[in-house]
């Protein structure tokens, strides 16, 4: 009879991986220790700098959320369409004005600018301005032309104002 030799077989998969899984455990356990005792924030890296100048970093700014008004009523407009006319010019050039190029001749707000004039002349009188043209006279108040659509006649507009 031979004997046979009694080796015993190589360690399974299952088991080499029991081995390695209990030392890792063991490795992680030992840096997690050494992560308590040192501290997380241990390890900081110094920011390279790049200009000479130091700029303030930008932090979030919020938007004011007053808890009152600091103004108790809101300021009403100061040149509403009543105080962009003032009145209207009823010299000989500016009757000529009217007669030959279908354009009105007022004095204005000398804070006024075309857009409000137009604008002031459609409200009031309710007609509608071509252009408006201003120049500001020698005593420093303004002066407006403004000329009037083809649909309407400026000398029936100031018949209805009461210029002529």
């Amino acid at each position: 009879t031979s004997r046979r030799s009694c080796t015993m077989a190589p360690p399974t998969k299952v088991a080499a991986k029991k081995g390695a899984k209990a030392a890792g455990g063991a490795d992680k356990a030992k840096k997690a220790a050494l992560a308590v005792k040192k501290g997380v924030n241990g390890k900081s890296k110094i920011a390279i700098r790049t200009k000479v100048h130091f700029f303030r970093p930008k932090t979030l700014e919020l938007p004011r959320q007053p808890k009152y008004p600091r103004r108790s009523a809101p300021r009403a407009p100061k040149l509403d369409h009543f105080s962009v006319l003032k009145f209207p010019l009823t010299t000989e050039s500016a009757m000529k004005k009217i007669e030959d190029n279908n354009t009105l001749v007022f004095i204005v707000e000398t804070r006024a600018n075309k857009a409000q004039i137009k604008a002031a002349v459609k409200k009031l009188y309710e007609i509608t301005a071509d252009k408006v043209n201003t120049l500001i006279r020698p005593d420093g108040s303004k002066k407006a032309y403004v000329r009037l659509t083809s649909d309407y006649d400026a000398l029936d507009v100031a018949n209805k104002i009461g210029l002529i």
